[in-house]
């Protein structure tokens, strides 16, 4: 089982930067991509960023410019550094990693999400 721990959300103001982290734990697994949904009251959650094999990076457009997805390897972490916040980046974040189990199944979990406030 594989578990994912997120960190670093807040309340802030627009114009400031945070940074959020997950960890995933667990053993016998490999992951293949991780990334940053959000959710608004009463809005749909929406890719942030993702980053694949700790290469490929996508961006939303809302968000292209201002955050930056990175990962430790070494830690099964994934970081979104946000700056130049706005307040319609408020929401609750959540990670999403696409793991690889060690006897081939692959599944998605998601965090348990960490708010983020930007006041005006």
């Amino acid at each position: 089982q594989v578990q994912l721990v997120e960190s670093g959300g807040g309340l802030v103001q627009a114009g400031d930067s945070l940074r959020l982290s997950c960890t995933a734990s667990g053993s016998g697994f490999s992951i293949n991509t991780m990334g940053w949904y959000r959710q608004a009251p009463g809005k749909q959650r929406e890719l942030v960023a993702r980053l694949t094999s700790g290469v490929y990076t996508h961006y939303a457009d809302s968000v292209k410019g201002r955050f930056t997805i990175a990962e430790d390897n070494a830690k099964n972490t994934v970081y979104l550094h946000m700056y130049s916040l706005k307040p319609e980046d408020t929401g609750v974040y959540y990670c999403l990693a696409d793991i690889r189990h060690d006897w081939g199944q692959r599944n998605d979990y998601w965090g348990q999400g960490t708010q983020v406030t930007v006041s005006s």
